[in-house]
């Protein structure tokens, strides 16, 4: 190694080396870069490995001489074994003044980034130093959450492409797995239909691909909890929602009750099938209900016939009644019941989502036979968003046509569902001494659409699902990606109980504090490199990394849906027609 300087100052944050010579300095500048490495004797036998932060020239007072001094921050420490080089993060013991520093040999920063049975998973190569290649811990990068975040334009999309590329054993468009199925498990909430291009291979490259369009997924409402559905269909806001939630919840629990005879100990969560339009029509009789008031008959809703109705709660989801006029006359006395009047938004609310034909994805979801989803059809409802119908690895559930309003809704349901599998499976394994075999990873896609750091009600759903997720589903083999290119609008839970960060460019000022309040004190400086990151650059920073570094990751191949219109060029172009009807019909949902 080449002895360049020695240590003038040190603390926990920094050290400073003065340089022993201008022509060292330019002997040397391609290797004395931001981001580089530099190694300082620590004083016993060890060697500090130290990450260039800054460079500077100092100006004697005769004005004749300049000295370089390097700021560096210490990342680990290694020595040299029979066996190679043995590298640790941290434990630094700061080095006194004077002791010398050096540019480290090829052969030290490739062996201790060279894959070996902890660092096994390729990510990229460096980016100051595109010869070494950068392998983090698998296990422990996957079985813990990962947030991948940067501002548009940065490579987002791309990067997380090429990591599940690589997981899947993609490579140019080839599938090294073809004809042996592995065992991995990835879930995509992909927002603007940018993934499955990623996904879709040549026909004999044998890799199967669920990809859930709104045309394709089935939802149906019944496997909504009190939240989600409460959700979708009250206003929390209004005055009598409360009386709306309470009337709502008993009619889905007797629907419930009424479909699934066979059940004991049914709640408004339990994820069984009931009838929405059942519910409706109860609301709309108890929103017009009319209670008999003469002696000479029970005091029960009464029928325009002048009948009463003696099992009101079932008759009302079955029937929708005909009520008889409120009256004072002693014969036919009659008035009001407790919500007439009160439901009116309520039913307009219930009607207007039952006939919307945009969520016939979860109000109408029908198999092919044209039949209703069922209690006893959940298995293969799961099966759907597992992969499992036709043993896929990748699952693209395309949210880019759910409409804003019940994306939230969707996100939750879902990814509730899927950590309920995961519960229920790890409880399954635990109860015979096993552990999860299935474990999963759910990418969020943009996750600052449905998991932002403050929102109103209609986020609630979302948030409480993946945050759950966030700090529980790493017990149960169930982990997290998140992606973002506004951190700072981010759920904090969530990005919290991340472990592992891959940060491209981030120009934004609050993004970057965020993302600096995240990281460990001493990773902290690094942050200081997003905004000069070109596309594809990205800083890798956890505890499955080696050291952290900036990385260049290779372009995914197929690559992702994801690059941006050439307005210019578009704009240069002669005029294009636009057929307008096709694209009303489409918007119709016709």
């Amino acid at each position: 190694m080449i002895e360049i300087g020695k240590v003038i100052s040190s603390n926990p944050g920094t050290i400073h080396i003065l340089l022993n010579s201008i022509e060292d300095f330019e002997r040397n500048k391609a290797k004395i870069k931001i981001s580089r490495y530099i190694c300082i004797e620590d004083g016993n036998d060890l060697k500090i490995l130290a990450s260039i932060q800054n460079v500077s020239a100092v100006q004697s007072n005769d004005a004749n001489t300049i000295s370089y001094t390097i700021a560096c921050s210490p990342i680990g420490c290694y020595y040299e074994t029979d066996n190679g080089i043995s590298f640790r993060q941290g434990g630094v013991n700061l080095p006194s003044p004077t002791e010398p520093a050096y540019l480290p040999d090829d052969d030290v920063i490739n062996a201790i980034f060279s894959s070996n049975d902890n660092f096994s998973f390729y990510v990229g190569s460096l980016s100051n130093n595109q010869t070494v290649n950068y392998f983090v811990d698998g296990n422990r990068f996957f079985g813990k959450h990962i947030a991948v975040v940067g501002s548009t334009g940065s490579g987002k999309s791309c990067a997380v492409a090429r990591l599940l590329q690589n997981i899947m054993k993609i490579n140019e468009g080839h599938n090294e797995n073809a004809g042996n199925l592995k065992n991995a498990h990835v879930i995509i909430f992909d927002i603007h239909s940018e993934y499955q291009s990623a996904f879709t291979l040549a026909e004999q490259e044998d890799f199967q691909l669920n990809c859930l369009d709104v045309e394709k997924l089935c939802l149906p409402y019944w496997l909504m909890n009190s939240q989600e559905l409460e959700a979708l269909f009250i206003e929390s806001n209004e005055m009598n929602s409360h009386n709306q939630i309470s009337q709502f919840k008993k009619a889905v629990i007797l629907s419930k009750e009424k479909h699934n005879p066979d059940m004991e100990h049914i709640t408004y969560d339990t994820p069984v099938y009931f009838d929405i339009c059942e519910v409706y029509r109860y609301i709309k009789n108890k929103n017009s209900e009319v209670i008999n008031k003469n002696d000479t008959m029970p005091h029960l809703p009464k029928r325009n016939n002048g009948t009463v109705i003696n099992n009101a709660d079932q008759v009302y989801l079955t029937e929708e009644i005909q009520f008889a006029a409120t009256s004072t006359a002693k014969d036919s006395k009659a008035s009001n019941g407790p919500y007439n009047g009160e439901f009116e938004r309520f039913v307009t609310r219930l009607e207007t989502k039952l006939s919307d034909k945009r969520l016939k994805f979860i109000t109408a979801s029908q198999k092919s036979n044209g039949e209703q989803y069922k209690t006893e059809d959940f298995g293969e409802i799961l099966k759907q968003f597992l992969g499992y119908i036709d043993k896929c690895n990748v699952t693209i559930i395309d949210l880019s046509a759910i409409p804003f309003e019940v994306l939230s809704i969707v996100v939750s349901l879902l990814s509730r569902i899927i950590f309920d599998f995961a519960f229920h499976y790890s409880k399954i394994k635990h109860s015979t001494g096993l552990v999860n075999d299935i474990p999963f990873m759910l990418v969020c896609e943009e996750a600052h659409n449905y998991i932002p750091k403050n929102g109103g009600a209609e986020y609630a759903a979302s948030k409480h699902s993946i945050e759950r997720i966030a700090k529980e589903g790493r017990k149960y083999g169930l982990n997290l990606m998140v992606v973002s290119q506004r951190p700072s609008e981010v759920s904090e839970t969530i990005f919290s109980q991340c472990n592992n960060f891959i940060v491209l460019k981030l120009t934004n000022v609050n993004d970057q504090s965020c993302i600096k309040n995240l990281l460990p004190d001493n990773n902290a400086s690094l942050v200081d490199v997003l905004p000069t990151l070109a596309a594809g650059e990205c800083l890798v920073v956890g505890d499955a990394v080696p050291l952290p570094a900036v990385v260049k990751m290779d372009m995914p191949n197929p690559v992702p849906n994801s690059s941006n219109v050439n307005v210019y060029d578009e704009w240069n172009k002669d005029w294009i027609d636009i057929v307008f009807d096709d694209v009303i019909k489409r918007w119709r949902k016709e």
